[in-house]
């Protein structure tokens, strides 16, 4: 994320936006000792367990292990990309972006970008407007009549494009946005004038507005910026939803509809993802939280990777049609595929989301039981077989081996009771065909390595022991030879020390640190205890590395013995001799021991 910035310029930009500062401004913080407490602004708790330490210039969480830099809390706080965070910070503390040093283009295109935006924001004002003048009032009709209070209406902003031709554009031409900017952020379609030809007459230059007689939906991002609209269709003439194509300040694959409003939800459990600008609006007025939707295409990796900025599961709730529950199926791969926790809603008679909640009403949609992937696989493929006849029973045990084949012990049980139940089959007999099955190549799995959970303080003293050498590595007062990569078996705390030797700061290497379980380690490192002077930080690392050294000697040692089992001859003498040496340097060390 950080490298296309200078590390130098980033170094600034953290030590001038004074983190206490900062985070003081969203999170009220008590001063005790060196550092800052107050209530974790990302979950909800009643006893202050965020620590704010000026010095380490990081946050950290000890409930929900959220931690970071100042960029980090923006990013997390904001709900905005690294990129955004930074240049947040930049202008709040009046910094040069490296950018517009670098790039002779980047003030154009930065001014633009604002034009751009400038000019939507313009419309959304203007569509609006429109949808309470005699002009909108189809739109404000078909909008009352889909059940939408005039709250609801104006928290999302909702509009109305008038017939005319070229209303808009004579409106935003007035206030001196140029033909060309209009085009460019898709407002306004320009038609060169052609000449004839034998099929034919002559055609003039035209200029036409994008939406004409529509219901407006402004697509809004998190940081409030007007980005792009959906127009609704209200007598069924194709597209049923128009929506903006993709412009410089719009790209439907890295945006959600409703982005604004869930920025500003606190501590949710999980964002529902619906299809659809009605059902997003709908569902909201019902009072259903965290609440969005694609923008006019399917699920795709980037909008996964947003999602998980505003809550840690996500649930899809598409149209109960066919066409909904296969994109459900193709969303639920997108998720699994970027570590993002899921499951699908699925809504009764074939209904979409705004029709549900509207006949049967907030209760019956609470009650919606969430449905794991696993679980919304097995019933899709249940619905392709005739459950009537034996055959087909056999043949759906069969196909649904690769499912339970995939999934962890716990639910495997719960699924294999319910398939038991349809097919007449035994729990074993399943069991063994899921053990034939080879995993499902369907859905992608993670691409991330599964690894160790050390979120909390290991049981091994080795590697407790390394992780305190990070923690003293990282005051930066220790010389680069107390501390060496040869002290480490692990291999992120190996790189971690190179790094720190190398002089990045820690609060750097949190930011770069991808894999979130590495980001909240390494967070929680940085706030062991260490000497309050140097010569207390020297006697604890060389504590540290005798842990590290009898551990390593420890397993030496009992490999020797397993292979002493086994060995004859010289080999078997060799190994005696060795077993002797080591056992030697075993008692020395222990014996040099601090009590």
């Amino acid at each position: 994320m950080s490298k296309r910035y200078p590390a130098a310029w980033l170094d600034e930009l953290r030590a001038r936006a004074d983190i206490a500062e900062i985070v003081s401004a969203y999170v009220p913080l008590k001063k005790n000792g060196r550092s800052y407490w107050g209530l974790c602004p990302f979950h909800g708790e009643k006893t202050a367990s965020f620590c704010v330490t000026p010095e380490k210039q990081m946050y950290y969480c000890f409930g929900c292990k959220a931690g970071g830099s100042v960029i980090d809390f923006i990013m997390n706080i904001e709900r905005v990309d690294y990129h955004e965070a930074v240049a947040l910070l930049a202008d709040r503390v009046h910094m040069t972006l490296p950018q517009m040093q670098d790039d002779p283009d980047y003030q154009r295109r930065r001014q633009q970008r604002g034009r751009l935006l400038d000019a939507n924001r313009e419309a959304a004002r203007f569509f609006h407007e429109q949808l309470f003048t005699e002009a909108g009032r189809p739109m404000l009709d078909y909008l009352k009549n889909r059940g939408l209070s005039d709250a609801v209406i104006r928290r999302f902003g909702l509009g109305a494009s008038p017939e005319g031709r070229d209303v808009l554009t004579r409106h935003l031409r007035d206030m001196g946005y140029t033909e060309e900017e209009l085009r460019l952020a898709g407002l306004t379609l320009v038609y060169e004038a052609e000449p004839a030809t034998e099929d034919r007459p002559a055609l003039p230059r035209s200029v036409r507005d994008m939406f004409r007689g529509r219901a407006i939906f402004p697509i809004i991002d998190a940081s409030g910026n007007v980005l792009a609209f959906g127009g609704r269709s209200l007598d069924g003439s194709p597209p049923k939803y128009l929506n903006t194509a993709d412009t410089p300040v719009f790209n439907k694959r890295y945006g959600v509809y409703a982005a604004n409003l869930l920025r500003k939800e606190r501590n949710l459990d999980h964002v529902i993802l619906v299809e659809g600008y009605m059902d997003v609006v709908s569902l909201t007025q019902f009072g259903v939280r965290g609440v969005c939707a694609t923008l006019g295409t399917a699920l795709t990796p980037e909008q996964a990777r947003l999602l998980k900025r505003f809550a840690p599961k996500v649930y899809l709730a598409y149209d109960g049609d066919e066409a909904g529950q296969k994109a459900i199926e193709k969303g639920l791969a997108i998720l699994e595929a970027e570590n993002v926790p899921c499951r699908a809603l699925i809504f009764p008679d074939k209904l979409d989301p705004d029709e549900f909640i509207r006949r049967d009403g907030l209760e019956a949609f609470e009650q919606l039981t969430p449905m794991s992937p696993a679980a919304f696989r097995l019933t899709r493929l249940a619905q392709g077989f005739d459950l009537s006849k034996p055959e087909s029973r056999v043949e759906l045990a069969r196909a649904a081996g690769p499912i339970l084949a995939d999934v962890d012990p716990v639910e495997r049980e719960v699924l294999l009771q319910r398939l038991s139940i349809q097919t007449g089959f035994t729990r074993e007999v399943l069991m063994e065909q899921a053990g034939r099955s080879a995993p499902r190549t369907s859905a992608p799995k993670p691409v991330r390595p599964r690894r160790e959970n050390r979120d909390e303080l290991s049981a091994d003293p080795s590697v407790r022991a390394q992780e305190q050498l990070i923690a003293l590595l990282a005051t930066g007062q220790l010389q680069k030879d107390v501390v060496k990569q040869e002290d480490f078996d692990d291999p992120v705390l190996k790189d971690i020390c190179v790094a720190l030797n190398s002089g990045v700061s820690p609060v750097a290497l949190m930011e770069e640190q991808e894999a979130e379980e590495d980001r909240r380690r390494l967070g929680r490192i940085l706030q062991l205890p260490t000497g309050e002077d140097l010569n207390q930080l020297l006697t604890m690392a060389e504590e540290c590395k005798q842990t590290i050294r009898r551990t390593r000697l420890d397993a030496e040692i009992a490999s020797l013995r397993q292979q002493i089992a086994t060995a004859s001859g010289p080999e078997k003498q060799a190994a005696l001799e060795q077993l002797q040496r080591l056992t030697a340097q075993q008692r020395q060390t222990r014996t040099a021991s601090p009590s």
